[in-house]
């Protein structure tokens, strides 16, 4: 998704682009069942997208707007309560399917004049001169000026240029479902924290919810393994039944949950964004948008330095965006990280005093409006 987003932001900025990926993203319609996988595009998204002439495609096949935001504490009931109308916007965010993203903009990049390289293998990098070249599994090689990077958590072209990572393993796994609640979601996004991970309820255009329930590596197995009666009647206990008993629910599916992030953006005429710069815990449903928020620095850095009549590629170039986008990146990663650690207490004092720190924040509105504009990108 990050990927053809970069392409198609830096193709309609004037550059020429080639894609190369493994395969095509998958075929989208509206029959379809919702895709298990989905984003909560902020307004930094939204509004990226519509400059690329995609969102409206995508909201007008099928996303839902969420208005309001619930998080509370399954230890003490501490609440924090989020509202567009705070903010005097309409809506915090969107919710939509990972392939309906892909979709749209994998058929916008033909109108923009990008060459699809597909299927296709990445085997080799190196440098010649002023140019990058990318060795094919078929043996054909490509030439440019610059090499983007944006092939997930577990980048080959990041492994290839030698840039290491840190970070850790959370030994825990995100399962996603969707879920039909005998209560409307209310157009409201929910998330419970519990000792064993978060659990949010995310709100589907057609009325369901979808699920993102992280929960120790075990544990989820155990879960996974579960009927669907049996499942229904986990994810009510857990949610507290917050939108009442669990009516249906689909197929599930798991993902490992890692914070993994690059230690450096840049090398030669290649640079890192999205997945291959910096994998998060999906607690704060960040990491799409910052990959987006990655693109428009990039485009924009690219497009000033052309601009001024520089070699857009130029290490110096490369490196303002690596150093704007990899503090950014970074000080968000290392936050969410610290929210699960917080979370993750049990010692009585402690839930304690998380407990009062969260009402404190819950009732002052000037740090909250910041966390809010924060998270929008804003």
């Amino acid at each position: 998704m990050v990927g053809a987003a970069a392409a198609l932001a830096l193709a309609r900025a004037g550059f020429s682009v080639a894609l190369v990926d493994a395969r095509e993203p998958a075929a989208w319609a509206v029959a379809h069942e919702v895709d298990l996988r989905v984003v909560g595009l902020a307004p930094s998204s939204i509004q990226l997208l519509d400059q690329l002439g995609a969102w409206g495609r995508i909201r007008d096949a099928r996303a839902s707007a969420y208005e309001r935001m619930v998080v509370w504490d399954a230890e003490n009931g501490a609440t924090l309560h989020f509202d567009a109308a705070d903010e005097g916007r309409d809506v915090l965010g969107y919710i939509v399917e990972n392939n309906l993203v892909q979709s749209v903009l994998w058929h916008a990049l033909d109108d923009a004049g990008v060459r699809r390289v597909v299927p296709a293998e990445v085997t080799g990098y190196s440098m010649r001169e002023d140019r990058a070249q990318l060795e094919l599994g078929n043996g054909d090689v490509l030439s440019a000026r610059l090499v983007v990077a944006a092939d997930g958590a577990e980048s080959p072209l990041r492994a290839m240029v030698g840039i290491g990572t840190h970070g850790r393993d959370y030994a825990q796994r995100g399962i996603v479902a969707h879920v039909g609640t005998a209560r409307p979601h209310e157009r409201t996004a929910w998330q419970r924290f519990l000792p064993g991970g978060p659990l949010a309820f995310l709100p589907l255009a057609d009325g369901r919810s979808s699920i993102v329930w992280s929960l120790p590596d075990e544990e989820a197995k155990r879960v996974l393994a579960l009927d669907d009666e049996g499942f229904r009647e986990a994810l009510g206990i857990a949610s507290d039944f917050r939108l009442g008993p669990i009516e249906s629910v689909t197929s599930r599916a798991a993902f490992p949950l890692r914070l993994k992030l690059a230690d450096r953006y840049e090398v030669g005429r290649l640079v890192l964004l999205g997945d291959a710069a910096h994998a998060v815990h999906p607690l704060a449903g960040q990491g799409v948008n910052l990959g987006l928020r990655d693109v428009a620095e990039l485009r924009d850095t690219l497009v000033d330095a052309r601009a001024e009549g520089r070699d857009f590629a130029a290490t110096h170039v490369l490196r303002r965006y690596a150093r704007r986008r990899r503090s950014a990146d970074e000080l968000d990663a290392r936050s969410f990280d610290a929210l699960s650690r917080i979370y993750n207490w049990q010692a009585a004092p402690l839930v304690a005093a998380r407990g009062l720190g969260v009402r404190i924040l819950d009732q002052w509105s000037p740090l909250k409006r910041k966390l809010a504009r924060h998270a929008a990108g804003l």
